[in-house]
């Protein structure tokens, strides 16, 4: 468990039997999943010595709950909310058995980056509690960008976060990001399959694939739904508990932060949706166009008929045991009967292409 000291423009590291709530600033208590499970009771202890707020059972459990989904609750001394964040790393047991799965199922590699977990974050009054899987990419990077600011001292760098609703905002931000570095990925997949969709030259086997996607696009959607809420009611719960005679002004950028989280939520869940339409789209082509193949296969294959019904009706009579027939002995018979029957295909031609029943590309261009 790792504790920081916040104050202004300082962050310093403290050890956890110096570790106090202080006066000015705020602390940010940061464990893993493998920290608080492995003495749930001693940790809640831990921090409730730190912040003096005791932690109830079972939003103790949800922290250490790997599937948990996006989720918000408040207490008259904390507020908690579970956000599922994208497991770059793929270093947990829970991640690698998605991976797994999603090998099987032959899913793209553009769609496996969507394996989660979730990241809890505890909000009290002086104090931000995170418990996330280990070697977090988004934490590591926040954490060491903040400690790389106490040590810089140009006009460049940006502010330390002021309050505990700050950091929580800024982590969240960065995780929503890691959503939004997927949509070209994702898009160049669907793209991919939009094109071997309606090639008609090599018909399309990958199905199983194909709607492999279409459930993990389904599951993206309802993740972000599921953060979107979330955030609702954080944001809710933040214009609730905020007292109107302090800054307005730390109140507003507050929001500014949230409302940018949510709006970046908003863009990954109507991309998803679109995606998932897009796939819905192309298959509904695809089966049209095959409809439309077998159509003008049927079409050729009637006139073919349609040409060889007369002539087989001709040769039929011909065929038949009579002794006496017109042309039947006689020396042009032959040739007559098969310039007859050279002279029905020729009408019937004619009279399908007045019909339109050919498809013929260049006369059609020319009406």
């Amino acid at each position: 468990m790792d504790i920081f000291h916040i104050n202004s423009n300082t962050i310093s590291h403290l050890s956890d039997s110096h570790a106090a709530l202080p006066s000015q600033g705020f602390l940010w208590i940061d464990a893993t999943h493998e920290e608080v499970g492995a003495d749930i009771h001693a940790w809640r202890d831990a921090v409730e010595r730190h912040t003096g707020v005791h932690i109830y059972d079972p939003h103790l459990t949800d922290a250490i709950n790997l599937g948990h989904p996006s989720y918000f609750d408040s207490t008259q001394d904390y507020a908690m909310v579970v956000f599922r964040k994208l497991a770059l790393d793929g270093s947990s047991d829970q991640v690698k058995t998605e991976e797994n799965t999603a090998s099987k199922r032959k899913i793209p590699p553009a769609l496996t980056k969507l394996a989660t977990r979730p990241v809890t974050f505890m909000l009290m009054e002086n104090a931000l509690v995170t418990v996330h899987a280990a070697k977090s990419r988004t934490i590591e990077t926040v954490r060491t960008r903040m400690l790389e600011q106490r040590q810089r001292q140009n006009g460049n760098v940006g502010r330390l976060p002021q309050l505990p609703e700050e950091l929580m905002l800024r982590l969240l931000n960065a995780m929503v990001d890691q959503y939004l570095d997927l949509r070209q990925p994702l898009t160049g997949q669907i793209d991919r399959w939009q094109r071997a969709l309606l090639n008609p030259r090599s018909p399309f086997n990958d199905w199983t694939a194909l709607l492999d996607a279409r459930i993990e696009l389904r599951k993206l959607d309802h993740l972000c739904e599921g953060q979107r809420d979330a955030m609702q009611e954080l944001r809710d719960y933040l214009v609730d508990s905020h007292d109107a005679a302090e800054n307005s002004r730390s109140r507003d950028l507050l929001l500014v932060r949230l409302n940018d989280v949510m709006e970046h939520i908003t863009r990954v869940l109507n991309h998803a949706q679109r995606l998932e339409s897009t796939i819905e789209s192309a298959v509904q082509i695809h089966f049209s166009a095959m409809a439309h193949r077998t159509s003008e296969i049927m079409r050729t294959l009637t006139v073919i008929t349609a040409l060889f019904m007369p002539l087989t009706l001709i040769t039929g009579i011909f065929g038949m045991n009579f002794a006496d027939m017109p042309l039947l002995k006689d020396t042009f018979g032959f040739w007559m009967t098969m310039g007859m029957m050279a002279a029905i295909v020729v009408i019937l031609l004619f009279l399908f292409r007045r019909k339109r029943y050919l498809d013929d590309k260049s006369w059609e261009d020319g009406h």
